[in-house]
């Protein structure tokens, strides 16, 4: 496997997503969302990414996020246009208002089924992990109450989680996809005792 090192491209990544999402927190824990982009940069490097991919984890919802297009040529302007194509695969939408979470969701499986990049599948991947494992731990500690937290109701959430896993499936097999199927196996066993 090769190795990959990090530069200080990603650290000005790092400087730069817990600026842009400072006043962002985590939906029922709490936690300061840098620790969601830290752990999908994380998790991209644990699966062999490359240092652009696992700076596209950091940037992975600026754009969706944090300001649409304008912080989206941001990005391109000091990252560049690999990092940005894979921000964008990654992004669900980057108007306002945002469409219907259902449409919504279905175009950001029906982008991922069609995409070609593996580093977008890579960080896509690394994101709903780390949401599927965070959704796990809260409905642990919180039980039903965490899918009030939601735009959608715990049936079209599961529903979207599953769906993904069959799309990961799909698009790739790797540790990460495994993974991540265990994990929303759980979640949906344990949610809908």
């Amino acid at each position: 496997m090769a190795k990959t090192f990090l530069t200080e491209k990603f650290e000005t990544a790092v400087v730069y997503a817990t600026r842009l999402h400072a006043n962002q927190r985590r939906k029922t824990s709490g936690i300061p969302y840098i620790s969601h982009l830290l752990s999908v940069a994380a998790l991209v490097l644990e699966a062999g990414g490359s240092e652009e991919e696992a700076i596209a984890a950091l940037l992975h919802d600026a754009v969706e996020d944090q300001g649409g297009s304008k912080t989206r040529e941001e990005i391109l302007g000091i990252f560049g246009n690999e990092i940005i194509a894979i921000v964008d695969g990654c992004t669900e939408c980057d108007t306002y208002p945002k469409p219907l979470w259902e449409e919504r969701k279905r175009q950001y499986l029906e982008n991922l089924l069609n995409q070609t990049s593996s580093s977008v599948r890579r960080v896509s991947l690394a994101d709903k992990l780390h949401n599927a494992r965070s959704l796990l731990i809260d409905w642990r500690r919180y039980g039903d109450t965490i899918w009030s937290q939601f735009n959608s109701s715990k049936e079209k959430t599961l529903w979207f989680y599953k769906s993904l896993v069959d799309v990961y499936q799909k698009t790739g097999s790797d540790w990460m996809t495994d993974e991540f199927a265990r994990t929303v196996s759980e979640l949906t066993k344990e949610s809908i005792k």
